[in-house]
């Protein structure tokens, strides 16, 4: 109990007081992740809600190749299950070097001959294009800052009829599109404003711009609790849409 509050309180200061620094998004990713590297999935599995959801929902052939841009410490390969095993390949991308070496060490641990991690920008990372048979983006779409570009890039990557995953906040538009969630005055510029501290960038329009490019395979919107405090909900959603043929 007293480790869980320890790392707790080495990631609530890093998110809420710690200075971000550096000249590039490399840089500033970095200087905030740098320190919290090695408990950042005790905390963040309290509050990233959806991912379990998320890989429960997405099918894939059993030698598919996947990339999973934005890949943090590569806990989401844990939330697959054994189906990683069955996979020809995935790539782990991030451009983190801190959260990259735990991912790997995470990889070392499970002994996956094929799982690579990469170094790289999710918005130009150098794979094959057309190959993919699903990229994903567990809460890191919101942390790039020209998210269209890596959500137009993973497009190149998938192969015709391959699936783009993600889960991450957002807030709806003030006139969301029928039959989706209509999020309050205070939700659309409170989140936005205590996220953008760490440059977290949550938008309204990540889901217009994801259901113009893609076939809507499922769509879930909810909100989730905040670690600490009880009565707050953050929203989220998760997306899985299917790239034309």
């Amino acid at each position: 109990m007293a480790s869980t509050l320890l790392h707790d309180a080495r990631t609530l200061y890093k998110l809420l007081l710690s200075p971000i620094r550096g000249a590039s998004h490399a840089e500033r990713l970095e200087s905030f992740y740098r320190q919290q590297a090695e408990s950042y999935d005790a905390f963040r599995d309290r509050m990233l809600h959806g991912r379990k959801e998320l890989w429960d929902q997405l099918s894939l052939p059993k030698d598919a190749v996947v990339v999973d841009m934005g890949c943090g410490t590569g806990r989401n390969l844990e939330l697959a299950g054994t189906r990683v095993n069955d996979w020809r390949q995935t790539y782990l991308v991030d451009l983190s070097p801190s959260l990259l070496k735990v991912a790997a060490e995470r990889v070392r641990r499970h002994g996956w001959p094929n799982v690579t991690t990469l170094q790289g920008d999710a918005t130009s990372v150098d794979l094959p294009e057309g190959s993919a048979d699903a990229v994903t983006f567990s809460y890191s779409l919101t942390m790039i800052p020209d998210w269209f570009a890596a959500v137009d890039h993973a497009c190149r990557l998938l192969r015709p009829g391959g699936l783009l995953a993600i889960v991450d906040f957002y807030v709806s538009r003030k006139y969301p599109s029928s039959g989706q969630r209509k999020h309050s005055a205070f939700t659309r510029n409170f989140w936005p404003f205590w996220f953008g501290h760490d440059n977290v960038n949550l938008s309204t329009d990540h889901l217009p711009y994801l259901q113009r490019r893609l076939e809507t395979v499922q769509l879930h919107e909810d909100s989730g609790k905040v670690p600490y405090l009880p009565l707050v909900r953050v929203p989220y959603y998760y997306f899985i849409g299917r790239l034309p043929a």
